[in-house]
């Protein structure tokens, strides 16, 4: 499934526009990945757990959208957006968003 930031995909034409389509995770902080980040602030750098499990939350935040977009018969979803929110002082929502779209055109 192709997917864009931007409202057109170079070398294809949107035939018919689907709607929106979403995807969303919400995923608590971890105990134990806590005590290891509190360490890191310390010191400084990268907070690896955080970094990974944002990284996850993305990703199935993005596999939920794809299939809501299969779902309508979408080849295509452009104008990508992500957003986040804290839903609770441990917990965070990931969401992601866009127009299906049908294609044709392109390789």
């Amino acid at each position: 499934m192709m997917m864009t930031p931007s409202p057109t995909i170079a070398g294809r034409t949107i035939t018919e526009s689907l709607g929106l389509v979403r995807g969303n995770t919400i995923r608590a902080r971890h105990v134990g990945r806590d005590i290891v980040a509190g360490l890191r602030t310390i010191v400084g750098g990268e907070i690896k757990e955080y970094t990974k499990m944002l990284a996850e939350s993305r990703e199935q935040a993005i596999d939920r959208m794809i299939a809501d977009a299969r779902e309508k018969g979408a080849d295509a979803i452009v104008s990508v957006r992500f957003a986040t929110s804290y839903v609770m002082g441990s917990a965070a929502e990931i969401l992601v968003y866009g127009d299906a779209v049908k294609t044709r055109g392109g390789a």
